[in-house]
């Protein structure tokens, strides 16, 4: 029983498995605050700036599919990681072809999540400005006195054009709702969706090393096998010389 135990755990992809829980720890993560801190962008701009946008929905159904996506390509390089692991590797890479295979599967998951980790950089930018509006938006809730408006018209490129300046001021009347319900709520969330992407951006590099080191573990095991082949023709060779000429 307890040699099965050690066979088993010979044949687990740690590294592949730590950046596999890493990945959709910080995909989960991500996909959670990003709906909510969508949505709370989505009902400040509504309710405070009355301001109507239609593009966040679809954007909040891009981030599930993006969190579905993650976790389908985390298992499956996580099944690549257990293929190229301990004695598997020996039994499933033991054939020319199924080393080929190895080595392009390896290949084409490299190519992948480096683009995805390019993605990811431009996604981490993104949150990175985003919390920093969101940041400065509640510095001005603390700092500005509650007898005058938080103005917005420095930031009138964020506004479409033709939107009246008192739309972009937030009084007394809505200071509470934008400070207290939006702002601090969504700042939080955004905050969150950065230490998750960051979370990410570390998986997806860990998934690169290990990917490169089972690319390079199957090509090495290539020439285990020649090494294999000629040991035991030697023996062979050795076995059919007669024993008196020894």
């Amino acid at each position: 029983m307890g040699r099965k135990c050690r066979d088993c755990m010979t044949r687990v992809p740690y590294a592949t498995l730590i950046a596999t829980l890493m990945c959709c720890v910080g995909v989960g993560v991500f996909c959670g605050t990003m709906y909510r801190g969508t949505t709370l962008t989505l009902r400040l701009f509504d309710d405070v700036f009355k301001l109507r946008i239609k593009w966040v929905e679809p954007v909040q159904l891009t981030f599930m599919v993006v969190g579905a996506g993650m976790g389908g390509l985390g298992l499956m390089i996580l099944f690549v990681g257990c293929l190229s692991t301990g004695d598997t590797r020996n039994k499933v890479y033991r054939t020319w072809r199924g080393r080929v295979g190895g080595r392009i599967s390896c290949a084409i998951f490299m190519g992948i999540t480096y683009l995805l980790s390019l993605a990811w950089l431009l996604m981490f930018a993104a949150l990175i400005i985003v919390t920093l509006l969101y940041t400065l938006a509640w510095f001005q809730c603390m700092n500005v006195p509650q007898n005058e408006c938080i103005d917005y018209n420095q930031f009138s490129f964020m506004f479409p054009a033709g939107t009246p300046e008192e739309d972009k001021r937030v009084c007394s009347g809505e200071r509470k709702l934008f400070c207290k319900d939006y702002v601090n709520h969504a700042e939080i969330m955004f905050i969150l969706a950065t230490v998750s992407a960051f979370l990410v951006i570390l998986s997806l590099v860990h998934y690169l090393m290990c990917l490169a080191a089972n690319y390079a573990h199957i090509k090495d095991q290539e020439k285990f096998m020649d090494l294999q082949e000629i040991q035991f023709l030697h023996e062979s060779e050795m076995s059919t010389l007669p024993k008196d000429r020894f």
